[in-house]
C-alpha cells in the first residue's frame, strides 16, 4: 500500500460531495488528477451533470479526457465545490499553494466557493509552514518585486524551467519562490506580500478549508475537519 492508493481511496470517497447540476473547480496537481478521473467515470455511472472550471490546461487536458463538461470562469456565477491539493497545510489548516504555478486561479476559485476540499499526503502536514511561498509577479515588477520581498526578510528565487528559461503562468506573469524561513505568522507575511506593487497572488491561503483528506503511507486515509 502507498500514497497513491490512499489518494485513489479518498478521491473515490470525495465523489459524495458532488452534486447534480453543480458547478465545480478543479485544481491542479496529483491528487486534484486522480479526483477528475474518478469524477469523469462517476457521473457517467451515475448520470450526473455539472460544469467544471478548471484552474490549469493541464487539469482541463485531463477534465476533457474524461468527458467532463468544462466552461471558462467567466461563464458562471458562483462555484459550488473546489476540488484541489495543497502543497503544505499548517496546525491551523492555512495552505501553501503553486508548486504548479496555478495559484491565482486556484485561489480566484478558493475564495468563491461554498465548500472547499482539500486532498494531500500526510508529508504536506505541518505544524509551521517551513517550505518556500510562491508570489506571482508582473514581469514588468521583476527587480522592484524582488526587492522589496528581500525587504520583507524572503530570498527569492525565481522560478525557471529548463536550460534556465523563466517559468511563466498561464496569465503571463513570472513565479519568485520565496524562502522565508519558519512561517509561524503567515496571514500577516501574506498581507504585506500582497501590498507589493507588481505581486499579483501569494501562495499563502488562508481560508480555511470545509474539508481535508490526509492521505497515509499505508494506504489508508482520514478526514479532517
Amino acid at each position: 500500500m502507498s500514497f497513491d492508493d490512499a489518494i485513489s481511496a479518498l478521491s473515490k470517497d470525495a465523489l459524495r460531495f458532488v452534486r447534480d447540476n453543480s458547478v465545480l473547480g478543479l485544481g491542479s496537481g496529483r491528487a486534484a488528477t486522480a479526483f477528475v478521473k474518478e469524477l469523469g467515470r462517476h457521473l457517467k455511472e451515475k448520470d450526473l451533470t455539472i460544469k467544471a472550471v478548471p484552474t490549469s490546461l493541464q487539469i482541463k487536458l485531463v477534465a476533457e479526457d474524461a468527458g467532463i463538461h468544462v466552461i471558462d470562469a467567466g461563464q458562471v456565477h458562483k462555484i459550488d465545490a473546489v476540488f484541489d491539493g495543497a502543497d503544505q497545510i499548517d496546525a491551523k489548516k492555512n495552505l501553501i499553494k503553486g508548486g504548479g504555478g496555478a495559484l491565482l486561479r486556484e485561489n480566484i476559485l478558493i475564495s468563491a466557493a461554498k465548500q472547499v476540499v482539500i486532498m494531500a499526503d500526510a508529508t504536506k502536514f505541518v505544524k509551521y509552514f517551513n517550505r518556500t511561498i510562491p508570489v506571482e509577479v508582473h514581469p514588468f515588477a521583476r527587480s522592484t518585486a524582488k526587492k522589496f520581498i528581500e525587504k520583507l526578510g524572503g530570498l527569492p528565487i525565481l522560478r525557471t524551467i529548463e536550460r534556465g528559461y523563466p517559468f511563466i503562468t498561464e496569465n503571463g506573469n513570472i513565479i519568485y519562490d520565496c524562502d522565508f524561513g519558519t512561517i509561524r505568522t503567515p496571514r500577516p507575511l501574506a498581507q504585506k506580500l500582497k501590498q507589493i506593487a507588481g505581486v499579483v497572488e501569494v501562495g499563502i491561503f488562508t481560508r480555511r478549508p470545509d474539508v481535508i483528506y490526509k492521505a497515509r503511507e499505508d494506504g489508508r486515509f482520514e478526514i479532517l475537519a
